[in-house]
């Protein structure tokens, strides 16, 4: 007998066999459901922040220092490149299917990346599961948008923030253990028990309705757009470290960034099924969306790194005690988080969550570029708390927006916008604030130390104490300016976040996936 409709499970909505039609599903169904995506989204949030703790001792162990930082490199950048690709074929053939297959792919890269024989081979693993990475970090944003109408979608919204925080306080301890423990090759063989169980788990407890549709697959712009997006994120990253800014190397990539930017631009134009569709663009909240994305992503990230650099070089905390310190602004970002995604549940409104948020990460930035030698550590914790309350209320709010204003048959379009927007922010974030933080420790140590080489190096709370008292005292005030100078160019980044979020207009959430139907036959229309 033909099957008429998917199997009735567990997670699948109810039918209504009066009318034949398709019920949402219940929040016991929901919460089952998530149980295998957040579980699927872990790997991916942990793939940079668990190994960074294991750099020093593979590099000892495999050689190639000099080529250590494509370790890293190498994973953001295939991740970055890789989001719109998996967004747009999810959205063509089935995102549970492209999920699957993105986790796939990141399973195999962690073990190759395990088995890694010298730098060349682990480079080329990293690259493999980046690229895996990339296509979960979309994946499970797309299919959470389906399964859950934008309306409440905030009422779990804690729990996918939580995943996130997780991965960036928890995955460095965890990599350093296993590393002393058992060797740093389970810093990624550690992923495949976690990626076995969640596909096991999606199989048997995810139903999605998408089906799989005749389309056609945009080679040309989705090669453009990767060569876009390297180039750039390498600009960013060489330029003013590597290369100088003026340097031969910088210049040819920022030509090739720029033509493959406006090749692209005109390769969606003219593209039957185009990766990015240019009408989404013309959607006034799914613009300022993106910008908000990349934003928050630019201040996130820089904060990450550089306020435990602060702790250790300034208040002489352990690496684990700099980690510890974090919780005040990570704590306030979970509940944040949880506040806004109640919020929309319950009222429907979001504009005013993100402008708060935006106005409390203007704050928080601003503040922490005030911060000295002198700067208690009660007070920088409030002020981390502020940012992280800021950076909460945006978060998956967001999302959510985002996919909100698309149809429904291009919310993996849509929410592979967003995260490929948040990870150019966390790319540039890191390497500009990066290379601004280097510069002005540079120019301080060279003006008070004659030349002395210590600006190049980061030195840990036990080097610091077997430093001489007026080389410490000038080490940490070179660093507590760094750290100011970062933070000033984080506060620019969070003001462009406010004016976007007072632009946003307010456009009722879906509740029900009738309402999300009805609102693609109206966009069928008006084309």
């Amino acid at each position: 007998m033909r099957r008429t409709g998917p199997k009735e499970d567990p997670v699948d909505a109810p039918t209504d066999q009066a009318k034949g039609t398709r019920r949402d599903p219940g929040p016991r169904s929901v919460r089952l459901a998530l149980i295998p995506l957040l579980l699927a989204m872990l790997p991916s949030s942990l793939g940079t922040t668990i190994v960074a703790t294991s750099m020093p001792t593979i590099a000892g162990e495999l050689g190639g220092t000099a080529y250590l930082s494509w370790a890293v490199t190498s994973y953001t950048l295939a991740a970055a490149a890789s989001v719109p690709v998996w967004g747009k074929l999810g959205d063509m053939y089935g995102r549970k299917r492209w999920l699957v297959v993105a986790m796939s792919v990141f399973l195999t890269g962690s073990l190759l990346c395990g088995l890694a024989q010298d730098m060349a081979e682990l480079i080329a693993a990293r690259t493999v599961q980046g690229l895996g990475g990339g296509g979960l970090a979309v994946g499970v944003m797309a299919v959470i948008g389906e399964l859950i109408p934008p309306r409440e979608r905030g009422r779990y919204q804690g729990m996918i923030t939580s995943v996130m925080v997780f991965s960036m306080t928890v995955g460095p301890l965890i990599g350093g253990s296993l590393t002393d423990s058992v060797g740093w090759r389970w810093a990624f063989w550690v992923n495949l028990p976690l990626g076995l169980l969640s596909l096991a788990l999606i199989a048997r407890l995810v139903r999605v309705t998408g089906q799989r549709r005749k389309a056609h697959i945009d080679y040309v712009g989705a090669l453009l757009l990767i060569v876009c997006i390297v180039s750039f994120v390498l600009v960013v990253t060489w330029g003013g470290v590597e290369h100088a800014w003026g340097s031969a190397t910088i210049v040819s990539l920022s030509l090739l960034s720029a033509a493959a930017l406006a090749g692209f631009v005109h390769a969606q134009s003219r593209a039957l099924e185009p990766v990015l569709p240019p009408h989404l663009f013309g959607e006034r909240n799914f613009c300022l969306m993106a910008a908000l994305s990349f934003t928050n992503g630019f201040v996130m990230f820089g904060a990450v790194l550089y306020l435990p650099l602060y702790q250790q070089a300034v208040h002489g905390v352990s690496a684990t005690g700099s980690g510890l310190l974090l919780l005040p602004m990570l704590g306030a970002l979970v509940l944040a988080s949880q506040l806004s995604g109640r919020t929309v549940a319950r009222t429907g409104r979001y504009k005013v969550l993100q402008v708060t948020g935006s106005a409390a990460m203007l704050s928080g930035t601003l503040l922490l570029s005030h911060v000295g030698t002198g700067t208690s550590r009660l007070t920088a914790a409030l002020f981390m708390a502020l940012l992280g309350a800021g950076m909460g209320f945006l978060g998956q709010n967001v999302m959510t927006v985002a996919q909100n204003s698309v149809g429904a048959h291009e919310v993996g379009v849509a929410s592979a916008a967003m995260t490929l927007f948040r990870t150019l922010g966390q790319s540039v974030g890191v390497a500009v604030m990066g290379t601004l933080f280097n510069h002005r420790v540079r120019d301080v140590m060279s003006a008070h130390t004659h030349g002395t080489a210590l600006h190049r190096t980061r030195l840990d709370a036990e080097s610091m104490h077997r430093l001489s008292a007026p080389v410490r005292a000038v080490y940490r005030n070179a660093v507590a300016q760094g750290v100011q100078g970062a933070f000033v160019l984080a506060s620019l980044a969070a003001g462009l976040a406010l004016a976007a979020a007072l632009g946003v207009r307010e456009v009722p959430l879906r509740s029900t996936r009738k309402q999300q139907q009805h609102r693609q036959r109206q966009r069928e229309q008006d084309t």
